[in-house]
């Protein structure tokens, strides 16, 4: 597996925030980081996170949130709003991984992965894919980008006859304007600092009429304010099919919440593995800060046996640096990650690997 790439991911962020009224620190200062390294595994990857960013000279000063489903077992809270008082103060989050099988299904996800994104406004979610050759395709090199805060994961919807045999379960869609017409933006932006300059829109517009005539006409209007970007539609579930047989023909592709959250697994995947895949949550009006994790969950199965791969978590914390203005760290842990690519061994072996190469 190769590198990751970064391309234009600061330059996106600098003109994107022309509103905000928080500006990218300079270089060598102490970045004020919130640390949520969760359960499983996630303690594990995010200190070796941590010991890269460090090796690569970036000065962190990191404040441990004991959040997730130990918490929420012994306590009860989930995000207290305390909390997320606390986190709207820093100027990033790095987050391990959540979950233990005591805790249903539902709870951490809303109450704290969710939470955090649409009280943080955290409305772009950005996962880059790059490998080589594999035995699935050719080769990878793009970078998703899902709407993070609309779709279906709003919470729009109700049950009727519960537990009857006449149960009726609704889920909506919700998709405004606004929402829609920033993450295709910055997707464009983005899109003019890589070499391919090209921007797929991902929808199923044939059956969703609605949500998917807003996506559609909404890309059209911005895609006319940037003719140096070339410009593509598939269905999803082509999609689907491209991204095993042919990824080549991506460069940066841009969703919706749901499909986005399926799509980047898939690519994941392609490109190396899930416990490859990193993701940036990112507020890109930098009114709060943006959260980094690894996409793979906290794997309790494994927790303490030094078998996980911290890979994902130390691309998350290069995505990081790239965010808070650490371009040249970023790139030294871009290269350290692509060079220790075959280095085998326990979860600080692998980290102290890439450290070293930093």
């Amino acid at each position: 597996m190769g590198g990751f790439s970064l391309l234009g991911f600061q330059k996106t962020f600098q003109k994107t925030s022309q509103e905000t009224s928080k500006e990218i620190e300079d270089t060598g200062v102490a970045h004020r980081v919130g640390v949520i390294g969760g359960d499983g595994i996630g303690p594990e990857v995010t200190a070796e996170s941590l010991k890269v960013v460090r090796a690569a000279g970036v000065a962190l000063d990191t404040v441990d949130y004991d959040l997730g489903g130990v918490r929420y077992l012994r306590t009860g809270e989930v995000l207290p709003d305390a909390v997320l008082d606390e986190l709207r103060g820093l100027d990033a989050i790095l987050l391990g991984a959540v979950g233990t099988p005591d805790v249903p299904p539902g709870v951490l996800e809303r109450g704290l992965l969710l939470r955090m994104r649409f009280a943080l406004d955290l409305y772009i979610n950005l996962r880059p894919f790059r490998a080589g050759p594999s035995r699935y395709n050719d080769g990878v090199d793009m970078l998703v980008i899902r709407e993070n805060t609309e779709g279906p994961y709003v919470g729009e919807g109700g049950v009727l006859r519960y537990g009857t045999a006449n149960e009726v379960a609704t889920q909506g869609s919700v998709n405004t304007r606004m929402g829609v017409e920033r993450c295709i933006r910055y997707a464009f932006e983005l899109t003019k600092q890589r070499e391919k300059k090209h921007v797929t829109l991902v929808h199923k517009t044939n059956v969703l009429t609605f949500a998917g005539d807003l996506w559609q006409r909404t890309f059209n209007d911005v895609a006319a304010d940037y003719s140096e970007v070339g410009t593509a539609y598939n269905h999803v579930d082509a999609a689907c099919i491209y991204f095993v047989q042919d990824p080549g023909r991506y460069d940066v592709v841009v969703t919706d919440n749901l499909f986005g959250d399926i799509l980047t697994d898939l690519g994941g995947a392609i490109a190396g593995g899930i416990g490859r895949a990193a993701s940036a949550n990112l507020n890109p009006a930098r009114t709060g800060p943006s959260l980094f994790e690894p996409v793979h969950g906290s794997a309790p199965d494994i927790m303490g046996t030094g078998k996980a791969d911290p890979r994902a978590a130390i691309i998350s914390g290069a995505l990081m640096c790239e965010f808070l203005g650490e371009t040249e760290a970023a790139a030294r842990i871009d290269k350290a990650v692509a060079g220790a690519d075959d280095v085998q061994g326990t979860t600080s072996e692998i980290g102290n690997a890439i450290a070293e190469r930093v």
